[in-house]
């Protein structure tokens, strides 16, 4: 993780000038490793977490749900709206991470190199996450129906997104947009912030400078850090998702977002928003601790320095 400086350039790792082109979409293809397949292998968590947002008396417990759906449907059914889910979140993990580093390094070094670290991680996060769900709502819309429905709406990503744009066009992919980037901007914001600053305190904490820890040391401070986030995570974005589950799951034909959330709201009431929540803690926590150890040792593993100070 050696960084040097080259005369005229930048400095070095890896060789890829840091805070290039190639340096942020090197991020960015972290962010697609990271975020991808970590959210593809909690597929169970989520599918049993989705149906219990839409109808909290389908299943009495996470366990007899699995029971159940595998009893049924096999495995298959187990990890069932998987390639909308591997999809989706790949392409949103270029984008978060990616467009994170980006924003991070302009508002923080170019435009405002004076201000508040804590309030450039919220900016940057939130600037990045607002392109990436633009990347990833398609995907959700059709996962979400998929998940919630019961017969499935459809059986594959292939066959899902055909049926939602015969009936409403592309813009039924996107009518989850708005309660997506509700759900998932304070989601990112506290992600990316909670976590650069834990970090930040756990060195300060063990009282000597990132740089005199080995890379391992390192992506295990990112791993804790990650974890902790996580938890915040969780909590500030769960009564957006379950908004987010019931719109694609019940949103009447020609309904206005508006209108649809209100009634929603007036079935389930301000407690229905937290329905799922110990299930979405253990989900996310654990989520988040792997998606920053796989970023930061894919940082690792291309010569570039950790997250956070």
């Amino acid at each position: 993780m050696s960084v040097t400086k080259t005369e005229g350039r930048g400095p070095q790792a890896g060789g890829i000038e840091l805070f290039s082109g190639k340096y942020f979409a090197a991020c960015g293809l972290g962010g697609i490793i990271s975020c991808g397949p970590t959210h593809t292998a909690v597929t169970p968590l989520d599918l049993v977490k989705c149906r219990r947002q839409v109808d909290p008396k389908i299943y009495t417990s996470n366990l007899s749900a699995w029971r159940s759906i595998f009893a049924k449907e096999g495995l298959r059914g187990v990890f069932f709206g998987w390639a909308p889910t591997a999809v989706g979140y790949s392409f949103q993990g270029a984008g978060k991470y990616g467009f994170y580093e980006v924003f991070k390094y302009y508002y923080g070094e170019k435009l405002f190199p004076n201000a508040n670290k804590t309030v450039v991680y919220l900016g940057a996060s939130a600037s990045a996450e607002f392109l990436a769900d633009i990347a990833l709502c398609p995907f959700e819309a059709v996962k979400v129906r998929m998940q919630t429905t019961l017969p499935p709406y459809a059986s594959s990503l292939r066959e899902g997104w055909s049926k939602v744009t015969a009936k409403e066009g592309l813009g039924g992919l996107y009518k989850g947009l708005y309660p997506l980037w509700g759900r998932q901007i304070p989601y990112t914001m506290v992600k990316f912030a909670t976590f650069e600053t834990t970090v930040t305190q756990i060195y300060k904490t063990l009282g000597k400078p990132k740089e005199s820890y080995n890379a391992l040391q390192q992506t295990g401070v990112s791993f804790l850090g990650g974890y902790i986030a996580g938890i915040g995570c969780a909590v500030i974005s769960h009564p957006a998702d379950v908004m987010v589950s019931k719109l694609n799951a019940d949103r009447q034909p020609g309904e206005s977002g508006g209108k649809a959330m209100s009634r929603i709201y007036g079935n389930i009431g301000f407690r229905g928003l937290w329905n799922g929540l110990p299930v979405r803690i253990a989900m996310i926590g654990t989520l988040t601790a792997f998606q920053w150890l796989i970023y930061d040792s894919f940082k690792v593993s291309m010569g570039f320095p950790t997250t956070g100070h």
